[in-house]
């Protein structure tokens, strides 16, 4: 974890910046507009030309990421930072001062949409969460450091805002400096390119181990966009030396895994003329089974999440050990290429293998070269995250002509409880209860598994080359994919629906709202007037409140990050949407009824408390986590971008309404939409947010053209 904790760390810098930009903008507007005798309009825009410029740069970056790499849109992001706050520092007039905003707001803009990606494709699928929220953190912390430089600069003679919004330039420098050095490019990414070489040696660096050759593999698996992935049920037992030869059972397939060992003998459960939907209701029916309208997707997600397999069952002897793939094929004839390949061009930097070039090794056989690293783990587990194992299955069909045609199919198992009082049914691989005890000759347990298409192995790729494995990279034939197409995949589609919708719903739950009355209700606490006595101006004790606030939220999130691979993402929304809405029907009613204005503002007081402390622990971080989690490598970079586009634009459209509203409706009214939108959001995410701790980036898209195909039948 150490290595993609680091990266991590580097890449919220940006995260940092932001929240910093926010606050000192907050405060230097004070001085600008008396300095420069600027209108409402005028000051407005300075304020706005931030936002104006991340959502200008949004509707780009994805694409640009997917082309040039994640690494250095990030190194770009910073490079907007540093000239941003030189040129305000500098700013002689407002016009001056608005360019630099707008080139502050490009660096907003590619952290906020690329930083989520970035730790998604690095992090192990087991920390995701964690370090996914802790842009949340940073951005917090950001918030307020800089409201504390803010109160201390006001306490001047003479307040310089050219000094507030400049000195970003100096974290700006640190951040720069470090994605140079430091930062990695994601695996994923390379691997989408052909450039397994460095992915590897990434992977390496990243996990801290020299064997990745499992994470490797799922990673080239992971290159396809939709594909007809089906749910299949098996009996499963152990193959051992005594074991018959399976071929000789026409109803038996072997299951072969990228390790060296045993492998397994696997008999059709149930027949194969099932329809999806009945595999799924099977799969779901301890999970969520008595909810009218529940997305069968959630409920797929929700059965693989039940209670983990007690050691030393009979499904921990079964998942122990995985048999070789490759175990009796001839190894080739250069054992080393995969290993060592591109050794020439390897360099100690990044981007330096030429380019969009693929490795030169790439012309041979990319399953041929996989197994040498492979076969060379004798053992320490071939998992590919979360409790998740990679295999493959020979099939065969008869053929127009009434010969036997073959291919490789691939299968994600997970390893889910059973045992002793354990659930048979609504987990992905659900094993009857043995005792505990030990599979011996003859002895099968039931078992379910995805299983599609591999990209080592695909159609495309065959047609291209029939004899043996794929001659080129999947990666050829995953780009050679128009985007349309894939964003039109029903998997795809489903999840941009989640991902846009989840946005949409949190920018309107009230976020921006309480934040802009927040000072209000915290002056009428008599805050302010305490400040006041103690010889702070009222701007000073404004910013020292709001540094106050910003900093109520960061324990609360590191509570968060705590919990959220253990709790999961969808379990802390359900959990704490409730809260937002107690919360706001509490601000409305302290405003209606005739209360006190001591006993009022105590109220408010402690309801807004509540209400950032809670947000900033799920509704806050987890609709960038989900977004940057159930979209294809494919496509990734242009659907988050679609995302964070719809976030930029519903915050504008917040940002410039509540004026409008407050001025109409009241109050009361603003807030009694807010705890509307906040309901619907409950509703949403308990029927169509799946949860996703813990799984693996491949997997989870699996799921969804699972889901997707499910809804259809």
């Amino acid at each position: 974890m150490n290595g993609a904790a680091l990266v991590a760390i580097i890449a919220t810098i940006g995260n940092l910046l932001q929240g910093w930009d926010n606050a000192t903008i907050a405060g230097a507007v004070v001085y600008i507009k008396k300095e420069l005798t600027l209108g409402s309009t005028i000051e407005g825009l300075v304020v706005a030309m931030s936002l104006i410029g991340a959502t200008l740069i949004t509707t780009c970056s994805g694409p640009i990421s997917d082309t040039v790499g994640r690494r250095p849109m990030l190194i770009l992001s910073s490079f907007f930072y540093f000239i941003g706050g030189l040129i305000m520092l500098w700013s002689p007039n407002v016009y001056v001062l608005l360019v630099a905003r707008l080139i502050d707001g490009f660096g907003v803009g590619l952290a906020v949409t690329l930083t989520p990606i970035y730790i998604s494709e690095t992090a192990p699928p087991e920390v995701r969460g964690l370090l996914n929220t802790l842009p949340q953190f940073t951005g917090s912390g950001g918030m307020f450091l800089a409201y504390c430089m803010v109160f201390g600069l006001s306490l001047m003679a003479s307040t310089s805002w050219r000094l507030m919004l400049g000195v970003v330039c100096i974290p700006a420098l640190v951040y720069f400096v470090l994605t140079v050095l430091y930062l990695l490019e994601s695996p994923r990414w390379l691997v989408s390119k052909g450039k397994m070489a460095e992915a590897k040696r990434v992977l390496q660096r990243l996990r801290g181990k020299e064997d990745v050759s499992g994470e490797l593999a799922l990673l080239v698996e992971g290159l396809a966009v939709g594909g007809d992935t089906s749910i299949e049920e098996y009996m499963l037992g152990l193959e051992t030396e005594d074991t018959e030869d399976p071929t000789s059972h026409k109803d038996e397939i072997k299951l072969y895994g990228p390790e060296k060992g045993l492998s397994w003998i696997a008999k059709p459960a149930h027949g194969q003329s099932q329809s999806m939907r009945c595999i799924l209701s099977r799969q779901g029916t301890t999970v969520n089974s008595s909810i009218p309208l529940m997305d069968p997707l959630v409920t797929l997600f929700g059965s693989v999440h039940e209670k983990q397999p007690e050691s030393g069952s009979m499904r921990s002897m079964l998942f122990q050990n995985w048999g070789s793939m490759f175990s009796t094929m001839d190894p080739p004839v250069k054992d080393d290429q995969w290993d060592e390949e591109s050794v020439h061009n390897e360099g100690e930097g990044y981007g330096t293998d030429g380019g969009d070039e693929y490795d030169e090794n790439l012309q041979s056989p990319l399953i041929s070269r996989q197994t040498t690293s492979v076969s060379a783990a004798a053992h320490g587990g071939m998992g590919i995250g979360g409790g998740w194992q990679l295999a493959w299955k020979w099939s065969e069909k008869e053929g127009e002509d009434g010969e036997k045609e073959g291919g490789f199919k691939r299968i994600y198992l997970h390893q889910e409880p059973g045992g002793p009082g354990g659930s048979r049914r609504g987990s992905l691989v659900s094993v009857p209860g043995s005792g505990g005890n030990v599979p011996v000759d003859g002895e099968y347990v039931q078992a379910s598994a995805l299983v599609s298409q591999p990209a080592l192995y695909s159609k495309e790729l065959m047609s291209q080359c029939p004899v043996g494995p794929a001659m080129v990279h999947p990666s050829e034939t995953a780009s050679s994919t128009p985007m349309w197409s894939a964003l039109l995949d029903p998997g795809v589609s489903r999840a941009l629906f989640v991902g846009v919708s989840i946005q949409m719903l949190q920018q309107f739950s009230g976020i921006n709202g309480v934040m802009y009355y927040t000072p209000q209700i915290l002056e009428q606490a008599g805050v302010s007037v305490l400040l006041s006595s103690h010889g702070l101006g009222s701007d000073s004790a404004s910013f020292l409140i709001s540094a106050f606030t910003t900093l109520l939220m960061l324990p609360c999130i590191a509570v968060a990050m705590r919990f959220m691979d253990i709790t999961g993402r969808r379990a802390l929304l359900l959990t704490t949407i409730p809260i937002l809405i107690a919360s706001l029907v509490i601000l409305v009613m302290s405003k209606i009824m005739k209360m006190g204005s001591v006993i009022q503002a105590v109220i408010s007081t402690v309801c807004v408390v509540v209400y950032f402390c809670c947000f900033v622990m799920a509704y806050g971080p987890i609709p960038n986590i989900l977004c940057s989690e159930i979209f294809p490598t494919r496509v990734r970079g242009v659907c988050i971008a679609i995302c964070a586009l719809v976030f930029w634009i519903c915050d504008i459209i917040v940002t410039y309404t509540l004026p409008v509203m407050l001025s109409t409706i009241g109050l009361e009214g603003v807030f009694g939409i807010y705890a509307i939108v906040c309901a619907i959001s409950w509703v949403f995410v308990l029927l169509k947010v799946p949860e996703t701790k813990g799984m693996p980036l491949e997997v989870i898209t699996e799921f969804f053209a699972v889901g997707a195909r499910a809804s259809q039948e």
